[in-house]
């Protein structure tokens, strides 16, 4: 549960204060860069929600240690992007493993409907040496990618992004995944939190 609250802050920060959400306050809204949380099952609220409604969807979307399959799909980021501002930003985070089959239909998935993504992870989970989390996120507008980068390689965590032809070639042969075909996302090794020495 710890490793999930701090992934969670990390996104959160991310959001806050890496992503370009430096934009005027909404007419009508007296302030701007609030930041509102819904929790609940993400399909059903994005589809209850004013198209618009949002400049950032997060979906860190688990039950257990695997996505469910309903969050994996073209429909799923449709309505995402139904939800989102124009300038808005889809970030998913998720689970995989060599030899990221799971990560690489997500890329395909979501720029099915995205025309702007980048992929950010640990360069040994990019490489697919080990299970990991990967963090995708996208955008009808061009995504901030060499800043991004920066700041992820500089984390004390040092991550990697990658986008543009790199990301063709990571996400190259995969197919988007529509609810007709969907599968969860998959389980971490069982020995992925044991740290027992």
């Amino acid at each position: 549960m710890l490793a999930r609250s701090v992934l969670v802050g990390v996104l959160l920060f991310a959001a806050y204060y890496l992503l370009p959400l430096d934009q005027p306050a909404r007419a009508g809204r007296a302030r701007a860069g609030r930041i509102r949380i819904r929790v609940g099952d993400a399909r059903t609220i994005l589809s209850q929600v004013p198209a618009g409604s949002f400049d950032l969807v997060i979906a860190d979307l688990f039950t257990g240690a695997r996505t469910p399959a309903h969050g994996t799909t073209v429909e799923f980021a449709t309505d995402a992007a139904a939800a989102l501002s124009p300038s808005g930003i889809f970030a998913a985070n998720m689970g995989d493993g060599p030899p990221l089959t799971h990560a690489r239909a997500r890329v395909a998935t979501v720029r099915a409907v995205f025309p702007h993504a980048c992929l950010i992870a640990e360069p040994a989970v990019l490489r697919g040496r080990r299970f990991g989390n990967l963090v995708l996120a996208a955008s009808r507008r061009q995504l901030p990618g060499a800043g991004l980068g920066r700041r992820t390689a500089g984390d004390p965590f040092p991550g990697r992004l990658i986008d543009g032809e790199e990301l063709d070639r990571f996400a190259a042969g995969a197919r988007p995944v529509t609810d007709a075909g969907a599968v969860p996302a998959p389980a971490p090794p069982l020995d992925l939190f044991d740290f027992r020495s």
